[in-house]
């Protein structure tokens, strides 16, 4: 009888060990994990990822990035937050903020107004990745006279988080004119910036068109009429976390 206690508590005690394993090893005895690679030098092949069936692996001798979505699924798309992919981003007849106006004898010479904003919701710290290609006429007012006293004016544009601190992707134009004939056309900021949003919550991510003439001499109240209007072309937006 002593023996077959003897058997037993061995048969319990080995189960129990064997029971405790997580996981599946791969030339490894002990898994640490649900899959566990023992080999010092093996690598992981998915025919799923490879150049034959992945529009997203260029193939040849380069290597991609690897990553995975909300459900875990492992892919090579990096899919972004939004992508007009060739698609007009902004209609400047719905937005509110898409001609700046710098008024004659303005006191500093600058004016500044908001395009356009969005909100992004983070879970974690991120970094925004933002990609623009925004367009611009540069006119002496409203009416869109063109500008002739052959002096220039700088348009800037770039972004805030929450309108406040640091200005990203800044980018600029100046412009200039000699007569009533001069060309106005497309003129187009274009930029790329990384914004850091440094703990999970809510941010807005503001858009800004900056006008500018100087002054003359330092002299207050001597801006130079100036009216930009912003979006009438084929713009271009790209938001992606990272």
């Amino acid at each position: 009888m002593k023996k077959h206690y003897i058997k037993l508590l061995i048969w319990f005690v080995s189960t129990t060990a064997f029971s405790q394993v997580q996981g599946v090893g791969i030339n490894e005895d002990t898994p640490q994990q649900a899959l566990h690679l023992g080999s010092s030098s093996g690598t992981i092949r998915v025919d799923g990822l490879n150049a034959t069936n992945s529009t997203y692996n260029g193939g040849g001798t380069e290597t991609y990035p690897l990553y995975v979505d909300g459900d875990g699924n492992l892919t090579l798309e990096f899919k972004p937050i939004y992508n007009s992919n060739g698609s007009d981003a902004l209609d400047h007849a719905i937005l509110p903020g898409s001609v700046v106006t710098l008024p004659a004898g303005d006191n500093d010479g600058v004016m500044v107004g908001e395009l356009f904003n969005f909100t992004i919701a983070v879970n974690r710290a991120s970094i925004l990745e933002v990609k623009y290609n925004v367009s611009m006429d540069v006119f002496l007012n409203p009416a869109e006279t063109a500008i002739s006293d052959r002096r220039a004016r700088r348009v800037n544009t770039f972004f805030q988080v929450n309108g406040a601190g640091r200005k990203y992707g800044q980018s600029a134009k100046c412009y200039t004119g000699g007569s009533a004939d001069s060309e106005t056309g497309k003129l187009f900021n274009t930029s790329t910036s990384y914004i850091t949003l440094p703990a999970a919550g809510s941010y807005v991510i503001r858009f800004y068109g900056e006008v500018s003439s100087g002054i003359t001499n330092s002299t207050a109240n001597t801006g130079l009429a100036t009216c930009v209007k912003f979006a009438r072309g084929n713009d271009t937006l790209l938001f992606r976390l990272h």
